[in-house]
């Protein structure tokens, strides 16, 4: 491979870089592939180690790259196709439903999960936390707040907390007449527990998914759903979704 040098543009040199550096993983590189070190290709792209460090950054953001420990930068397989909302009128837990329960517990939510359930900040909701997997790798986590008021025969279960609880709560949700629902999508940042279910560092970039079931005119149950940028590409709409593609790489499905 040849020196190539980046020529003046009035872009940051970073995000020019990025955009060499992408279409290099497209005609040189396979899934998988260990990237050659940082002094290797800063020197073929004649720029500082600093700059370099930038565009690999952005590209482990976009989901190009993975930083493995004990291996290096590695070419990253297409992201996940996940279908969010596909089904416009379905309670989560719904037969067809993604997600698997883990664990149930009654508890004080967050204030603002509080003001959007219109309950008093101290009042014990019903927190159902579940997961997600997909092609084999963990790719979401949430959390499902549930007012004790959206499932007023809870008290005849047993079952204190766990799966069996969760699953409870969900059976208890259905029985309620679902008007619509509203979702709405944010970048964050995971924290420690969503990122050691996920499988990454805290702080990595996620994608916060937050969906609010309204029933009798108010909010019945919200879901915050935490997905793994890095590796997911969320779809809406009865059809999954518009495929783009980028380059070569086949996606997942």
């Amino acid at each position: 491979m040849g020196t190539t040098q980046l020529e003046s543009v009035p872009e940051p040199k970073y995000w020019h870089l990025r955009t060499v550096l992408s279409e290099a993983l497209d005609s040189e590189f396979e899934v998988g592939e260990v990237l050659p070190n940082e002094r290797d290709l800063a020197a073929r792209f004649g720029v500082a180690r600093a700059t370099l460090r930038q565009a690999l950054e952005q590209l482990e953001l976009e989901g190009r790259l993975q930083r493995r420990r004990g291996v290096g930068t590695t070419v990253a397989p297409p992201r996940v196709g996940v279908a969010v909302g596909t089904r416009e009128h379905a309670w989560p837990g719904a037969a067809d439903d993604a997600w698997q329960p883990v664990d149930c517990h009654l508890a004080a939510p967050p204030a603002a999960v509080a003001d959007a359930l219109r309950t008093d900040r101290d009042e014990p909701v019903h927190t159902v936390r579940r997961s997600r997997v997909s092609h084999g790798q963990p790719v979401a986590a949430e959390l499902l707040y549930v007012p004790s008021s959206s499932v007023p025969d809870l008290t005849a279960i047993d079952a204190p907390s766990g799966p069996a609880r969760a699953r409870a709560v969900l059976r208890e949700l259905q029985r309620g007449d679902l008007e619509r629902q509203d979702s709405a999508v944010e970048l964050g940042s995971a924290g420690a527990d969503d990122a050691k279910e996920l499988d990454r560092l805290p702080g990595a970039p996620v994608l916060v998914v937050t969906t609010r079931y309204l029933a009798e005119g108010r909010t019945a149950a919200l879901s915050v759903a935490t997905y793994r940028a890095d590796t997911c590409r969320l779809t809406f709409g009865d059809s999954g979704g518009v495929e783009i593609h980028h380059g070569p790489q086949s996606q997942a499905s």
